[in-house]
């Protein structure tokens, strides 16, 4: 089937869940992504159970802390 990934298009297996796709896709630190499916966040203990559908548009999202330590000054 074709799904989507951070806007490539791609053939994955039937039934791939997003962990197998995280695992698949070599994610750095999968522990502290978010995934969103059809711009619909899937909850990290779902990952296991949540199955991809064809044409689904999948996205990884890192985030990130930090700021500017010179405005404050």
């Amino acid at each position: 089937m074709k799904i989507t990934v951070s806007g490539e298009i791609k053939e994955v297996q039937a039934e791939l869940t997003v962990a197998e796709l995280i695992k698949q896709e070599n994610v750095e630190t999968p522990e502290y992504i978010s995934v969103s499916v059809n711009d619909d966040f899937v909850k990290s203990e779902d990952f296991a159970t949540h199955k991809l559908q064809e044409g689904d548009n999948v996205e990884f999202l890192y985030f990130m802390g930090g700021g500017s330590d010179g405005i404050y000054k």
